[in-house]
């Protein structure tokens, strides 16, 4: 409960005006209902009592009656609608405050912490935790402010009649221990419940991001089977959190009611001693059944406590976490249009401490020259690309541009130089000309140029509006051929110093590839160009080679040198023609045994 408390206290001193509204819109409505008993009392003495003695009732106290049981209705209503409003206000800034700086914070946090977490994690952070967080604000204003109900009402029982208050009051005792019992039961219990939430979270947004894995291997009943299970522990977490609810909620009701009828039992023979006035007792009882609602409101707020614990602490797991990426105030400092001159110093990395996936990387690219990164599976390619585009800091060494760190480069300095195209192309759900642009104010003269580049404009001017087509979710209407080119075109479009294309065009017709490379190579004097490359033809079509093998740099220079000095490097990239000689000498004397 503590903890609980806390992360209010934290809301309070955020939307501090707001709650202060809210709570005295609720401490009115709490005044107002204890008003309206009095404003009972007063009609049952003034105006029902001398219509039975009298037979009638004075027109005038009729009015005042009238009025003041209005009034008091219409000080409520205000009282209620303020409570509500406010609360609302304070509970949705909050949840949305929390939104957002979950959100700035993965965008500031590097790469590197990204892929130790996975994304449906990271959605439940900033989605069903951030509101869970801040659930009991929705009550808090109508809990604190039915405190001033629970003390006007208790204060007007003990001036009214003593006696009754101290019968009355015996029930407290007993709703206190059965709240202590209540919360003890539950807060485990919704502890679960919440975490299970996450769980189910992160299990959906797999299985619908891996839809085409999933439905290609037919995986389907498996996928269902997996979600169905953590669904049927969060419905059971959930159905025992009501089980608890449902044998709690009636005793707390019944506790109060038991109250009224011991006040309505003594106070009816108080009555016939004539130790008390009949409105009195029926203003006594009416705010004895008042009294069961105040202790209800506190309770819905102790219930929300221990899940809003729950997605404070998950939420405050990633606002806490480390691994900034820090930037310097340096500028690159070559040519604005000119290509990038590319220097990599003994740079290491790792994503597991233990196990490095580079090290001892050195290699220099002059302006302008297209080097192609080749290696096995597992040599460290696409982590290169990557420090190269400054997603992620080496552990050691450096990756500079033009003589200077890109560690020491101000904020947006690296991606207003540096373009990368990765393996895995994401379109958005916009138009091609949108995907292109993202927000650029490019005219469509440099678009359509891009995409030229990119041997992209052919199939974009076939499409049914041209540039204005949208190309559906992760670009769905789109072969991967084009979506690659698109991907490009997206690059090329900023004019990149350095470009960096991580088997980006793996999904293209190696003609079409090789038209691509060549234009970048001959036509674009603007970029120096980086390529993760595995098709002969493409190698061959790059000014030098640089082959990783086993995170280092085990030979550099031109595509004719490592095949002549490097055995690996030869291996690697005459593997297909090997094979598809061998199969040929094999079918070959297959053909000579059967003339035999």
């Amino acid at each position: 409960m503590v903890q609980g408390l806390r992360v209010i206290g934290v809301a309070i001193r955020a939307e501090p005006r707001v709650f202060t509204a809210a709570v005295l819109s609720s401490a009115l409505y709490g005044v107002t209902t204890v008003g309206s008993s009095w404003a009972l009392g007063w009609a049952t003495d003034h105006v029902v009592l001398p219509s039975f003695r009298q037979g009638r009732a004075g027109t005038g106290t009729l009015v005042v009656a009238a009025l003041l049981i209005v009034g008091v209705a219409v000080l409520k209503a205000a009282g209620v609608m303020g409570r509500r409003i406010l609360a609302g206000v304070m509970q949705y800034r909050m949840q949305a405050r929390s939104r957002r700086a979950v959100t700035r914070q993965y965008l500031r946090l590097p790469l590197a912490w990204h892929h130790r977490h996975p994304t449906g994690q990271l959605l439940s952070n900033a989605n069903s935790d951030a509101e869970a967080a801040w659930a009991p604000l929705a009550p808090l204003p109508m809990a604190v402010g039915v405190i001033v109900m629970l003390v006007t009402a208790a204060g007007a029982i003990l001036l009214v009649d003593p006696v009754l208050a101290l019968v009355g009051f015996l029930i407290f005792p007993a709703i206190a221990v059965l709240n202590l019992i209540y919360q003890r039961k539950l807060s485990p219990l919704a502890m679960r419940a919440q975490q299970l939430r996450a769980e189910v979270s992160e299990v959906a947004h797999e299985s619908f991001d891996g839809a085409l894995v999933v439905k290609t291997l037919g995986r389907e009943d498996a996928e269902a089977a997996r979600f169905q299970a953590r669904a049927d522990e969060l419905r059971d977490a959930n159905v025992l959190v009501g089980r608890v609810r449902g044998l709690f909620d009636p005793l707390l009701e019944a506790l109060p009611t038991l109250g009224v009828l011991a006040v309505l039992l003594v106070g009816s023979l108080r009555l016939e001693a004539h130790d008390i006035a009949a409105g009195d007792l029926i203003q006594v009882a009416y705010l004895f059944t008042l009294l069961a609602f105040p202790i209800r409101a506190l309770g819905w707020v102790l219930a929300e406590l221990p899940r809003s614990v729950v997605g404070w602490t998950r939420v405050q797991q990633v606002l806490d976490a480390t691994g900034s990426m820090e930037y310097g105030t340096a500028a690159l400092d070559g040519p604005i249009d000119g290509p990038a001159k590319l220097e990599v110093d003994d740079v290491a990395y790792g994503y597991d401490p233990e196990a490095p996936v580079l090290s001892d990387v050195s290699f220099t690219v002059a302006p302008g020259r297209t080097v192609a990164v080749v290696g096995p599976t597992g040599a460290g390619k696409s982590t290169l690309t990557q420090l190269l585009a400054r997603l992620i800091d080496p552990d050691r060494g450096a990756v500079r541009i033009d003589g200077t760190d890109l560690r020491e480069v101000a904020k947006g300095g690296v991606s207003a130089s540096v373009a990368l195209v990765p393996q895995q192309t994401f379109l958005f759900d916009d138009t091609v000309r949108g995907n292109i642009t993202l927000g650029l104010a490019v005219p469509d003269e440099t678009v359509w140029a891009a995409l030229r580049l990119a041997q992209a404009d052919g199939f974009v001017s076939a499409l049914p509006s041209g540039l204005d087509t949208r190309v559906g979710e992760r670009g769905a209407t789109l072969s991967g051929g084009q979506r690659q080119r698109i991907a490009l075109a997206r690059a090329l479009v900023r004019r990149p110093r350095l470009l960096i294309l991580d088997d980006a065009t793996s999904s293209v017709d190696p003609q079409v590839e090789k038209r691509i490379l060549y234009g970048l190579r001959d036509g674009s004097a603007d970029s120096t160009v980086i390529v993760v490359a595995y098709r002969m033809a493409t190698i061959a079509l790059a000014d030098e080679v640089v082959y990783l093998e086993h995170g280092v740099v085990a030979g550099h220079g031109t595509h004719e040198r490592l095949l002549a000095r490097c055995e690996g490097y030869r291996n690697l990239v005459t593997a297909y023609e090997r094979e598809e000689a061998e199969r040929a000498a094999l079918d070959t004397d297959a053909d000579e045994e059967v003339v035999a």
